[in-house]
């Protein structure tokens, strides 16, 4: 956890739900524990104001101090104090002393873990030795009926609400960590997948491809793509137009293939596509609908400009080794539909010998 800034106000603010819901509960038991033990006023006053001003006051002081986080563990440690000092005050009354205790025990561990319990456990013996110094204990009174039953909403109500936020808590970080490990595969630009969440999808195709009975089924194709001269488009036009260019295409790729379809930024203006359980045939149809629409587009930023496509095409063979085996086929082929004049869709020739009918360009 982060130990300053927002997260240490964050963590004031869970704490002060807890500590308002804690503090009330705990004045109710320490207040039946005390009262045959006719204390004197001022033991009253400091009862009143632990249990109904304290939270408020640790609240505003963390809120307003430098680091939140740091002055929020001084806080606690105040608790830890108050707590071993009123066990004293009650002179040690076994249920009342248990449970208090305890859940500060548990307090501490949830919020510190097992370091901080000690802490928090070596300054409540610091606050039984003032409250030895202030209460000199005569005898351990046995717990009466009235401090057991005031025992019990601090014993049960407590619990269920301190688990309660370390759920929403937990449910929050997690849901934080889906986001971060989706941003983390996604291109920032265009919102595709990126290079290395791309090729992931790519090796888990190829073991499905691979398991499949091979039929002469189509089992899935992969086509790389180039936006061609796109240097000459940023040069001319500016980086901001390339970068429309850029989400244009994978809006348009988003758009216009299956939701089963994979697709990605490969990197700098190359998009990848993997076209799960479809012939070559029906790729190259695919594909060439695709170019055809994006040779049309138009660019308010930049009325003059128009782009195109050189895509390559590797349809699955049962031969390949590996998935990279697969995405090398389907380079050379974009290879070959660049340097064969650009805007044209290529397959990669061993690729036509598996499909029947022949595909020819």
């Amino acid at each position: 956890m982060q130990r300053t800034g927002r997260k240490g106000l964050s963590l004031a603010r869970r704490l002060y739900t807890s500590r308002i819901l804690g503090l009330m509960l705990g004045l109710l038991l320490v207040s039946v524990a005390v009262y045959p033990l006719d204390p004197a006023p001022w033991v009253w006053w400091a009862m009143l104001f632990n249990g109904l001003l304290w939270p408020h006051v640790a609240y505003q002081w963390a809120r307003r101090a430098a680091q939140p986080y740091q002055a929020e563990r001084r806080n606690l440690l105040i608790d830890a104090f108050l707590g071993g000092f009123w066990v004293v005050a009650m002179q040690f009354n076994p249920l009342p002393t248990a449970v208090t205790l305890a859940m500060m025990a548990m307090n501490n561990v949830s919020i510190g873990g097992l370091r901080f319990l000690f802490a928090g456990a070596a300054v409540q013996v610091t606050g039984i030795a003032l409250g030895l110094a202030i209460f000199p204990l005569t005898s351990v009174p046995m717990t009466s009926s009235a401090q057991l039953y005031a025992s019990l909403p601090l014993l049960c109500i407590y619990p269920l609400a301190l688990g309660w936020i370390c759920f929403r808590q937990t449910d929050i970080l997690g849901r934080q960590k889906r986001e971060l490990l989706a941003l983390s595969r996604t291109d920032s630009l265009t919102g595709l997948l990126n290079h290395g969440a791309w090729k992931d999808r790519l090796n888990e195709e190829f073991q499905r491809c691979l398991r499949q009975p091979h039929d002469g089924a189509g089992h899935g194709v992969i086509a790389l793509m180039d936006i061609d001269h796109f240097k000459a488009i940023n040069d001319t036009y500016g980086h901001g137009a390339g970068d429309i260019v850029l989400r244009q295409l994978g809006k348009m790729l988003k758009q216009n293939l299956r939701a089963t379809d994979i697709v990605g930024r490969y990197g700098g203006d190359e998009f990848c596509v993997i076209l799960p359980d479809l012939t070559l045939h029906k790729a190259v149809l695919a594909m060439e609908a695709l170019r055809e629409r994006f040779a049309l587009l138009g660019y308010e930023q930049a009325p003059a400009l128009k782009g195109s496509l050189s895509i390559g095409l590797a349809a699955f063979n049962p031969a390949y080794g590996d998935a990279t085996l697969w995405l090398n086929d389907a380079d050379q082929a974009l290879y070959e539909a660049k340097t064969g004049g650009r805007n044209r869709v290529v397959c990669h020739r061993q690729c036509q010998m598996l499909e029947e009918p022949a595909v020819s360009f």
